[in-house]
């Protein structure tokens, strides 16, 4: 039987680069080599080896975070060029990876969620404005990143300027969001035409972490993760309802 002649594709320009390397690392020893054959590729340098080849491969496995890699970009890409990718489409991922369009859907769907205000660089030197219109503490997150980078946990108006300085580095677009207290819960949904969501997994980061930032997402040891989660049958079946919900309004 042929080998599934599989595009890898992983690393990037994006902040995210060594979290897309590692996690690429761990699909190819997990994959089965008698299966598939595994060819990878790094948009940083091999885009245009990607493009020739593409006529010799079966599919793609996408490993990429962030800018250029989550934002439909590479996904276009690979329509273009007749390779099958798993996860979601063009639209999909542009929406989910801009913070604002997403929750604007979200709302539009009739999710409940967070208040938040788009912040403008000129907000740095007078934030008063923001503060007017959210209840401390927030949280400042630039829109088209991910793994919280330039993202900050502010409790009180002083900290406001210095996290919008931090969030304009990585993004020329800032979001303000209330912060929620509470327990932190993922749903994931698989599925095409016909969506199954997966059981709950709680994410419990160390104690001395504000929130579940960079390094508690990627530090050994610093986050435990509960699966299922220990919520009532109510919390589960509500959690698992806004998260198809939100899969299809993105559409996903």
């Amino acid at each position: 039987m042929n080998k599934i002649r599989l595009a890898l594709i992983a690393g990037g320009t994006s902040g995210e680069r060594e979290v897309s390397l590692k996690g690429a690392a761990g699909v190819e020893q997990a994959l089965n080599k008698e299966k598939y054959e595994v060819v990878r590729y790094d948009p940083a340098i091999d885009l245009a080896r990607l493009a020739a080849d593409a006529e010799q491969l079966d599919a793609a496995f996408i490993l990429l975070h962030g800018i250029h890699g989550e934002d439909g970009t590479v996904q276009g890409m690979l329509e273009l060029l007749g390779i099958p990718y798993q996860g979601s489409g063009v639209l999909g991922s542009a929406l989910a990876m801009d913070k604002n369009l997403a929750k604007t859907m979200y709302r539009l769907h009739g999710l409940p969620i967070a208040a938040w205000e788009m912040a403008s660089k000129e907000h740095i030197a007078d934030p008063a404005p923001l503060l007017a219109k959210l209840t401390l503490p927030v949280v400042v997150k630039p829109i088209r990143q991910g793994s919280s980078l330039g993202m900050s946990l502010v409790r009180e108006p002083k900290q406001l300027s210095p996290a919008l300085t931090t969030a304009f580095e990585h993004d020329n677009q800032v979001m303000v969001e209330e912060f929620i207290q509470g327990r932190e819960i993922t749903v994931g949904v698989l599925g095409n035409d016909e969506l199954t969501p997966l059981p709950l997994v709680e994410v419990i980061p160390d104690a001395k972490y504000a929130f579940f930032d960079y390094e508690a997402k990627y530090q050994p040891g610093a986050t435990r993760e509960v699966c299922p989660a220990e919520v009532d049958d109510s919390i589960r079946d509500k959690a698992q309802q806004y998260g198809l919900t939100a899969h299809r309004a993105l559409q996903l």
